[in-house]
Formats: C-alpha cells, sequence, structure tokens
C-alpha cells in the first residue's frame, strides 16, 4: 500500500507532466510573460491570486505578425476569441472569483514567440469597448488596424462606466448625462519604434510601454482627444519599414480614472511576402531612379550656376517628371517600375524643353521663375511637414492648398530680384535633398516624407484626414546635418566661384547668332577674302624681283673709257 507521502508526490509529477503537456502557463498581473507557441500544442495562461477589488482582468497577447488565436475556452467560437497579431480579452469577473484562465494557440507551423500581459481594472475605472456595436465581441477592448500605402486606420469600440463584481453597468444607448458613458473620453497615442528594426524582441519589449495607462502617458505621443460624440476612428499617414504602435486610453474625467485598450503596430508592409516584403522594402528600380538624380544633385549643388545648361535640364526634368508621375498614378494601373520609366523619360524630355527654351529665346527671368517655383515648392513642403501639418484648420483641402501655393509662389517672388542668390540657392538646396532622397532609399529617414506627404495628399482624397507624424531619431538628426552641411557649402562655393563673373551668360543662341552676322558682315568686305596660295607665292616673287633690281651691286665701278 503506497504512503500519503508517495502519493502526493505521484499527484504532484501527475500534474506537472499534465501541465507541460497542455503547455501551462502562469502569468502574473501587470507584468509580460513571454510565451513559445507551436501548432502541436495550444498554451493554457492561467492568471491566480486575484485581488478581491479587481472587477475586470485584460489579457493581451502580442507576436510580431503571424495570428495567433486567444479564447475564452479550449474549443474557441466566434463570440468568445480574437484572433490577431495584437489580441485581447477583458473578463469580467464574478463574485470571489480568485483565479482565471486563457487558452491560446496558433496556425504558425514554426515556433512564434509571444508575449502576454494582464491588467487589472476595479469597478471605479471604465471598461474598454464594453459598449461594441460593430465588432464580435460582447465586450471588445480590441483597437482594430488597416493600412495602405497612403494611410493607416484605426476603429476601436466605445467604452462604458465601470461596476463591481456582478454588477450592472448602465445602458450604452440612453444619455443620463453625467452618470452615462457620454463623459468618457478618449485619447489617442503613438509611439514610434527604433528606425530601421525589425527585430520581433524589440517589438514586444517596446509594446510593454504602451500597455499600461501611466506608461502610455509617459511614453506615447499623444495625438487627439476624441469625445463620445465622435466617431471612434482615427487615420495616420502609412510609414513602410517603420515601426507604429497605437493605443486608446479612455478617461473618467468625473471619478479621475483610465483604463487602456489592447495596443495595436504596425509596419505597414507584409513580412511575407515573397517580393518587397518589409525586410526589402526598396526596390531596384527606385534605388537606381535616385542614385542617378542624387549624382545630378550633387553637381548643381556645387557648380549649377556655372554650368546653366545642367541647372535648367534638371530642375525641368524634376518640374516635368512630377507632374507627369501624378498623372500616371491617378489614370493608369500600370506597376511602379513601369511608371518611374515614364517618369523618368518624360522628365528628360522636360529638362530638354526648357534648356532649348533658354537657348532659343533667352528669357532668363521665366526660366528662374521656374527654377524658383521648385525652391518655393520645396520650403512650403517644409513648412507642412512640421507640427503645422497637423493643425485642424489645414485638414480642409482648400485651405490646404491655397496656403501651400501662397507659400511656393512667395519664395521666387521674394528673390526674383536676386537672380543669381535665387539661382544659386535652388541649386544648392534642392540639389542636395534629392542626397536625402538617394540616402532614403538605401536606409530609411523620415526626411524623405517633406515631398512624400504632398505627393500622398494630391494622389488620394482621403489623406487630409491623416496626422502625417513621423519620427526623429538619431538618423534622422545626421542626416539633416549633412543636408544643412551641404547647403551651406554649396552656397558658399559658388558664390564664391561666381563673384566676378556676369549675372549670367548670353544664351547660345545670341552669341550664335552674332559670330552668324558677323560671318556676313565679312564676306561683302573685299578686304576679307584671301587670294589663292598659287597668286599669293606668285606676288611675293614678283616682290622680291623687284627689290634686288633696284639695289646697285657691291664692288662694281663705272668704267672710265668705253
Amino acid at each position: 500500500m503506497m504512503s500519503g507521502w508517495g502519493l502526493n508526490t505521484l499527484l504532484v509529477l501527475l500534474g506537472a507532466v499534465c501541465a507541460i503537456s497542455a503547455g501551462l502557463t502562469e502569468v502574473s498581473m501587470g507584468r509580460s510573460t513571454e510565451i513559445k507557441l507551436n501548432l502541436s500544442s495550444p498554451t493554457e495562461i492561467l492568471l491566480q491570486n486575484i485581488p478581491s477589488n479587481v472587477s475586470f482582468i485584460l489579457l493581451q497577447v502580442h507576436s510580431q505578425y503571424i495570428n495567433v488565436t486567444l479564447s475564452n475556452t479550449k474549443i474557441p467560437n466566434i463570440n468568445d476569441s480574437e484572433t490577431g497579431s495584437d489580441a485581447g480579452l477583458l473578463t469580467v469577473l464574478r463574485t470571489n472569483q480568485t483565479l482565471c484562465t486563457w487558452y491560446l494557440e496558433t496556425l504558425y507551423p514554426d515556433p512564434l514567440l509571444a508575449s502576454a500581459v494582464t491588467i487589472p481594472y476595479t469597478e471605479r475605472d471604465p471598461i474598454p469597448g464594453a459598449c461594441n456595436l460593430e465588432f464580435n465581441l460582447d465586450i471588445d477592448p480590441n483597437v482594430y488596424l488597416q493600412y495602405n500605402l497612403y494611410e493607416t486606420v484605426i476603429m476601436f469600440a466605445p467604452a462604458n462606466l465601470g461596476h463591481a463584481r456582478e454588477g450592472t453597468a448602465p445602458p450604452c444607448d440612453v444619455q443620463m448625462g453625467q452618470e452615462s458613458r457620454w463623459r468618457l473620453q478618449y485619447d489617442i497615442y503613438q509611439y514610434f519604434l527604433p528606425e530601421n528594426n525589425l527585430n520581433d524582441s524589440v517589438l514586444l519589449a517596446q509594446l510593454q510601454k504602451m500597455a499600461l495607462g501611466p506608461l502610455i502617458t509617459a511614453n506615447g505621443i499623444k495625438l487627439a482627444t476624441l469625445t463620445a460624440n465622435d466617431r471612434t476612428t482615427m487615420s495616420f499617414s502609412s510609414i513602410p519599414g517603420q515601426g507604429v504602435i497605437y493605443n486608446v486610453v479612455v478617461r473618467d474625467p468625473v471619478l479621475n480614472t483610465s483604463a487602456a485598450y489592447v495596443p495595436v503596430h504596425t509596419y505597414a508592409c507584409n513580412f511575407s511576402a515573397a517580393m518587397d516584403n518589409c525586410a526589402a522594402l526598396g526596390k531596384v528600380s527606385t534605388k537606381v531612379f535616385f542614385t542617378f538624380c542624387a549624382v545630378f544633385g550633387l553637381f548643381i549643388c556645387f557648380f549649377g550656376h556655372r554650368y546653366l545648361k545642367i541647372d535648367f535640364f534638371s530642375m525641368g526634368f524634376i518640374i516635368f517628371g512630377f507632374f507627369m508621375f501624378i498623372l500616371l498614378t491617378k489614370v493608369t494601373l500600370l506597376n511602379h517600375d513601369a511608371r518611374l520609366s515614364l517618369t523618368a523619360l518624360t522628365g528628360i524630355v522636360g529638362g530638354l524643353l526648357l534648356v532649348g527654351y533658354w537657348w532659343r529665346f533667352g528669357c532668363i527671368y521665366l526660366c528662374l521663375m521656374l527654377v524658383g517655383l521648385v525652391l518655393g515648392f520645396l520650403v512650403a513642403a517644409i513648412v507642412f511637414f512640421t507640427p503645422i501639418g497637423d493643425y485642424s484648420t489645414f485638414r480642409n483641402d482648400s485651405v490646404f492648398w491655397l496656403s501651400f501655393t501662397c507659400i511656393a509662389l512667395m519664395v521666387p517672388v521674394c528673390l526674383l530680384p536676386f537672380p543669381k542668390k535665387l539661382n544659386i540657392l535652388t541649386c544648392s538646396v534642392v540639389g542636395s535633398y534629392t542626397v536625402v532622397l538617394a540616402i532614403d532609399s538605401y536606409l530609411y529617414t523620415s526626411l524623405s516624407y517633406i515631398t512624400l506627404n504632398v505627393l500622398k495628399r494630391v494622389l488620394n482624397s482621403d489623406y487630409s484626414t491623416a496626422y502625417s507624424s513621423v519620427p526623429f531619431q538619431k538618423n534622422d538628426f545626421v542626416i539633416i546635418a549633412v543636408w544643412a552641411i551641404l547647403v551651406v557649402t554649396g552656397v558658399t562655393t559658388q558664390l564664391y566661384r561666381e563673384r566676378e563673373r556676369p549675372t549670367f551668360p548670353p544664351t547660345p543662341y545670341v552669341i550664335w547668332k552674332r559670330d552668324r552676322e558677323r560671318r556676313i558682315t565679312n564676306i561683302l568686305d573685299p578686304s576679307y577674302h584671301t587670294p589663292p596660295l598659287k597668286d599669293r607665292l606668285l606676288a611675293n616673287l614678283a616682290r622680291l624681283r623687284d627689290f634686288f633690281r633696284k639695289e646697285q651691286p657691291r664692288g662694281e665701278r663705272t668704267p672710265l673709257l668705253l
């Protein structure tokens, strides 16, 4: 007969074996726990010793891009489970309940790293997603995210007031003044991951900073505050390859309490695509295109005013290529490489046309007006790249484009009385910015969105409602310094080299016409003609003969007698 000690030991061992076979993972409140998932064995998540003052438990699970299914039962169904790379479930506790269990699984065949964190809420805290009318869960604390090339959109369900265990929440659809959910406010937060970093362990570590309310307010960037009367939707500018975490904090201004939803993240790209995935965003054609542009840009940055033809060709290339890219994107379904090729071809034709116009007509001020408009466009784009661009006033397209056009026109109009300085400044600023764009095709930088944000707004009519904030991290500050150095050295070099030269050289057509008129005038002048070589030789011989006949031979005497 087995002793009591032996029986207890056996039971403990059997429990341990069962727990291991079932993939049991025990978690602690408010702390992140790493979980290794695989297809063969679902994981059971266990939370014990829940305090009596806790009314709700929010469990959230995150992976980098693989979907996981989180459910309250071993066999998930649509009303008690959530599937995604950022999944969360909110459990309403029963009286005297001290233990919660959830189940986690994935269909991904390889081992998967995920993190789980449980967050407790009391009866005074608002309940995230408790007034859900759109999604499957009865209480849905998740933030849903969709993205395309232009914008990223987040959506979430409204919250409700908290209540005690086994209590009753106020109705969601009845406005009862300060005693209903209509008093709640929603703060939208954004947090940028390190630039050019696609490591999953970095993401899971950073997600902890956006899981709890105090950490969210300390680390995130607050973008907007919505009331219960606003739509629970917000849009942002897509930044492919840049990791971004979004979360919503719902606040109860009467009780001065708050609760956080489940954070959601995106890189605005696909990790599993065979081509052009997150790890290889830069297309070869894009790199080649901007590399050639950077070579021309560096040249005109330091020598643009001296070599005026190359300067005008580059500006015509930019103007015509920009408008052609917009036209091709709006009216055709061509792929990226085809659009880029036609853009380059159109830019070459446009550059030749601008050079040809200057060569033939020599109207330098019209050419400089076009050159100045390129600088004005870049200056206006820089202005709206700053936080000024996120002002609600400029979400109106009419106000935005009117303001943008005024800034773009003001630059050449103010600098046109100083044509040489306008041309040199444009060459240095625009030429050095092409280097920034070339760097972005190899290494991520937010500075490329100075012009990309304007391009997105032209191509997408809904982009005006999107927040266009981008991260400013170490890479960006280094590239800003490089850009500033190129601009200063380019302007200084050209002003020094051109200090004693004419403001602008005469056009080649004027020089050619002047030389042609001189040639015609010389033909009518008889002194212009040169005799043939034979006639010139005979004439020289005749002159020599006459010269010798005039001289007396040496030593010759006149005879005295004949």
